[in-house]
């Protein structure tokens, strides 16, 4: 059987097959078959074009969000919320991705469908921009709008991340500033702590921990040069203590071309004991200790023994 007709993201719409001439039949057996994997009613992608592994729900949602935005009307409501940082590449902290969201730029007339979430809400002109041809609100917009719905941390993460993508901060605490909604309160508080300088999700959410836990806030990405080299430290107080996330592609990320992972460990481990050696202690964490909470914990002891913090 040649393959479905697909559009330009690489969705199969059910119109666009019966005009090529396929049949309902067919469509419901190559879904039946796991060869198409249904993404909202009417809208299928091929299963080999599923993401899997890092970051894979993220990716999906932004199928689904793809998938809603290509079915409706030219006209139809911009994606906003989660949808439209998953169209930004905002990545985000522990996301509600189950439905899809828009906006209509109206003052009423919101409401909750089968795979839809629809905000009632105004939009501004400079709000509502285009990524890939598809309308979603800008990333200002969206980041307070993901903010707002969320805890500390998860504004936190998805602050940190709109400021790496350029996003501007004053335009970000102007939008807060109309929020009367108690929702908004987490948003409020997270935003003057957003930096642009934290890599990662799991970057942010450390941060976001140490906020709470009323820890000093540390310096990110510092540069040391020992010995002619120059490292660089995910978090760094007083060039006394340096903080170090490895999360689950850290290793990844530093690999180059022609270098093993096990090339990366010891080119670590030789980072970690010149900085050592010049009197400045290294702490690691992982995900794990982000997710039980325990990085706190963790960082006291030791800021308090250099004096850096008030047990």
């Amino acid at each position: 059987m040649p393959p479905f007709p697909t559009d330009r993201f690489g969705l199969i719409h059910r119109d666009a097959a019966l005009n090529a001439g396929f049949s309902d039949e067919q469509l419901s057996g190559a879904t039946a078959r796991r060869e198409l994997v249904r993404l909202i009613p009417g809208v299928w992608t091929p299963a080999l074009d599923v993401p899997t592994g890092a970051d894979s729900l993220e990716k999906r949602h932004r199928l689904r969000a793809l998938a809603v935005a290509t079915s409706g009307p030219a006209d139809g409501h911009p994606l906003s919320h989660v949808s439209a940082a998953a169209l930004h590449e905002l990545p985000m902290l522990h996301p509600d991705l189950s439905l899809v969201h828009v906006t209509t730029g109206r003052t009423s007339g919101g409401s909750i469908r089968a795979h839809r979430h629809l905000h009632a809400a105004p939009l501004e002109a400079g709000e509502v921009v285009e990524v890939d041809v598809i309308r979603v609100t800008s990333i200002e917009r969206t980041a307070v709008d993901v903010a707002t719905m969320s805890n500390f941390d998860q504004a936190l993460v998805i602050f940190d991340a709109a400021l790496r993508e350029g996003a501007d901060q004053t335009v970000m605490a102007d939008l807060l500033a109309g929020r009367r909604r108690r929702s908004a309160r987490n948003a409020r508080r997270a935003l003057p702590f957003a930096n642009a300088a934290a890599e990662s999700v799991g970057e942010s959410w450390g941060r976001a921990q140490m906020i709470d836990a009323g820890l000093p806030i540390p310096t990110l990405q510092r540069e040391f040069v020992i010995g002619g080299h120059t490292y660089r430290s995910d978090f760094d107080w007083e060039e006394l203590l340096v903080g170090e996330f490895d999360g689950l592609h850290k290793y990844g990320r530093l690999r180059s071309a022609d270098e093993s992972a096990t090339d990366v460990v010891v080119r670590e481990k030789l980072r970690e004991d010149r900085l050592r050696a010049k009197g400045i202690t290294v702490v690691r964490w992982t995900w794990s200790t982000l997710e039980k909470r325990q990085l706190a914990p963790l960082l006291q002891p030791w800021l308090a023994k250099l004096g850096l913090f008030a047990a």
